[in-house]
């Protein structure tokens, strides 16, 4: 039995290896930073209601799948000085031109809140967290804001042993015919996020607490597994091309130890405030073409689409990511964010 233990455990991390990070891959995190950061949480004056799919490496059996759903706004319903809305398109003049950034103000003080529910599933492993986040933002100057973001909730680890492969070697039946084993465990996140009309900057820490998992059912049993602190620094900044397209360069670093640092660069743009393209390149892992059009001030739509440059390219036909979102109580007629843009 030693050997088929050993096989197992060596099983369940040849698995655990695609969750070296151990949250999950984003592309469109630049049309959602609050799933990155939980300081977003309320940035504009309306609630912002994201849902993503994500399918990760298609043709690769046991690939990631990535759900979610957010959910976020300001308790404090003001205009952060505007008195005017911007949900017209007269003449084909852009709502967001030059005239329009004129007249940005920093975020007068308020309150945000925010909620989160995820299930992210790899094979045998699956993940199930929901969080609920609060959020303070304040004017540090006329045009530049600053906010303190912190997440808390749960995650249930699980483990379908059933699902363990162990090709031709024959185990155990107590083993193979296991049950779902789940481990629940608290989680706690925060993040800073400056930000104006022309760049934002944030740094967020996930999974903050590092905590030992085990799975164990008496028949299977795999220890010494550790959830680990993840860290991220974005950053971005809008240059205005002509009146009618921006430019949005980003870049986004993460780390995780013992890892590397991953960084992802992106380029976003703009015209007026309707569509949008662009690209994302994440260093030693592939490249990322998005598009995504704003249908009114109450709907929009996002769709990625990555090509991987590692060995995995010859086994996989890329990944796939929708995100519809839902601008609610947008009384101000935003076709698209004022703060993330």
């Amino acid at each position: 039995m030693r050997v088929k233990t050993l096989l197992l455990v060596m099983g369940v991390f040849a698995v655990g290896a695609l969750w070296a990070q151990q949250r999950p891959y984003y592309t469109q995190y630049i049309m959602n930073n609050y799933i990155i950061n939980p300081a977003v949480a309320g940035i504009e004056n309306y609630w912002d209601v994201k849902a993503s799919h994500r399918m990760q490496w298609v043709g690769l059996q046991d690939a990631p799948v990535t759900t979610y759903i957010t959910v976020h706004g300001p308790l404090k319903r003001d205009d952060y000085g505007r008195e005017t809305a911007t949900s017209f398109h007269a003449g084909g003049s852009n709502p967001r031109g030059e005239a329009y950034w004129q007249d940005y103000s920093s975020a007068e003080p308020h309150h945000g809140v925010g909620f989160t529910m995820l299930n992210d599933k790899t094979g045998p492993l699956s993940r199930f967290a929901a969080y609920g986040t609060y959020a303070y933002h304040v004017g540090l100057t006329s045009r530049t804001s600053l906010s303190l973001g912190v997440s808390a909730g749960i995650t249930n680890m699980s483990l379908d042993a059933s699902k363990l492969n162990f090709g031709s070697i024959t185990v155990d039946p107590a083993v193979a015919n296991s049950n779902i084993i789940s481990r629940i465990k608290p989680d706690i996140s925060a993040g800073l996020w400056l930000y104006s009309k022309d760049y934002f900057l944030g740094v967020a820490a996930q999974q903050i607490i590092p905590q030992n998992i085990t799975f164990s059912d008496n028949t299977v049993s795999v220890q010494n597994g550790k959830l680990l602190p993840h860290l991220f620094v974005s950053a971005g900044y809008r240059m205005q091309l002509t009146d009618d397209i921006s430019f949005l360069p980003s870049t986004l670093l993460r780390y995780i130890s013992p890892l590397p640092l991953g960084i992802d660069l992106n380029a976003k743009f703009q015209y007026q405030d309707l569509l949008w393209a662009g690209a994302s390149y994440r260093y030693q892992d592939g490249f990322a073409a998005m598009v995504g059009v704003n249908l009114n001030r109450s709907i929009n739509i996002g769709y990625s689409y990555d090509v991987q440059t590692s060995t995995l390219n010859t086994v996989s036909k890329g990944t796939h990511e929708i995100l519809i979102g839902f601008l609610l109580g947008n009384r101000f007629g935003d076709w698209c964010p004022r703060n993330l843009w």
